[in-house]
């Protein structure tokens, strides 16, 4: 299984790359995860943001694997600890199919992708910078593979 994590992004900080790196290089191969960026629209003060929203939604579905099982970030979604999250890597690779993660940008993602979606995750109900969600995905990701795999990396 791959884990794609497909992120509308614009200008990102180096040090965000060097965090999501450090943790998506620490995953073993059953459970790669790699970055997707999708190009932000610009959005210009006092007009529409609603045809803006939808080409990064065109984007977003296009850059979707064939047959990926589809997981939203939304904040609508379920909220998820970690125990719970590791349950559902555990499932996914049940599954036998890769795993698309949506992140969407300032406007959060288009109606099209949250209908894609098999699932929507909220990871909190602050509003997170997409930058900071991808690292916050990563290490997730990493701690509930190693509480799959029995490691202490885990503590409740």
């Amino acid at each position: 299984m791959r884990i794609y994590l497909i992120s509308v992004a614009r200008r990102v900080p180096p040090w965000v790359r060097t965090a999501y790196e450090d943790y998506a290089v620490r995953l073993p191969a059953r459970c790669a995860l790699g970055l997707i960026e999708v190009t932000a629209e610009r959005r210009w003060r006092g007009r529409d943001t609603q045809r803006p929203l939808e080409r990064e939604g065109e984007r977003v579905l296009k850059a979707i694997p064939p047959s990926a099982w589809v997981v939203a970030l939304d904040q609508h979604g379920e909220r998820w600890g970690t125990a719970d999250l590791a349950r559902r890597l555990a499932d996914w690779q049940r599954l036998g199919r890769d795993v698309a993660l949506l992140v969407g940008g300032s406007d959060g993602l288009d109606p099209r992708c949250l209908g894609r979606a098999d699932q929507c995750w909220s990871l909190s109900p602050l509003t997170l910078p997409h930058a900071l969600v991808r690292v916050i995905l990563a290490e997730q990701i990493y701690r509930a593979q190693s509480l799959l795999d029995g490691h202490p990396y885990h503590r409740e």
